[in-house]
């Protein structure tokens, strides 16, 4: 049940450090080799967080629940640059995580509307929030003219793949990252896509 959970358009400033707390929990398996450790990870995505490419779920006491960030060709939810890893991590440290970041990959998708993940706060999973954010995000896809969203999962997380494949997602190509995976938490990324209903 989602009782009391309001999904807003957008994320409140004070609540950053709470959205890189949750998001660091989802994604931190994947990333924490090349941004971790925590402390820094937490202050990255504070710093990089895009306010505006985003969905959150906040609870009826106002805590921060879940969230879906988006993907534009302004920019993207968690992205940051060079210049944001060296503030946080130095000049060595930018050096070679902006690297291996490069060698993983980040594309634009004109024809497709871009999720830059969803993840929701460990007591409030299996609770509809991730359900209720997919439906604002296909809102917007919608609103912007998209005729489908696209995500990236990947291998091992089969909790949010059963998800997306029980919303009409479906594989559309699988990438072996190859010597990369010694680097990152994973050894594979599936493209999945879902089609969207044209017009309003």
């Amino acid at each position: 049940m989602t009782d009391g959970i309001t999904i807003f358009r957008g994320l409140h400033p004070h609540l950053q450090p709470d959205a890189a707390r949750i998001y660091w929990d989802a994604f931190g398996s994947k990333l924490g080799r090349v941004l971790g450790p925590t402390p820094r990870a937490l202050a990255f995505f504070q710093r990089v967080m895009r306010l505006d490419h985003c969905f959150t779920a906040i609870a009826a006491d106002g805590s921060l629940v879940g969230l879906a960030g988006f993907r534009t060709a302004q920019g993207s939810f968690a992205g940051g640059g060079w210049s944001d890893l060296r503030a946080v991590y130095g000049l060595w440290g930018a050096e070679w995580r902006g690297a291996a970041l490069w060698l993983l990959g980040g594309d634009t998708d004109a024809d497709r509307f871009l999720i830059d993940g969803i993840c929701v706060a460990r007591d409030h999973r299996s609770r509809g929030v991730g359900t209720r954010l997919l439906e604002a995000l296909y809102a917007e896809a919608t609103a912007r003219g998209h005729a489908a969203i696209r995500l990236d999962v990947i291998d091992g997380n089969w909790r949010a793949r059963a998800l997306y494949a029980r919303h009409g997602f479906t594989p559309t190509r699988t990438e072996r990252l190859g010597p990369l995976r010694h680097l990152f938490g994973f050894k594979a990324s599936t493209t999945m896509v879902r089609p969207l209903p044209l017009g309003p």
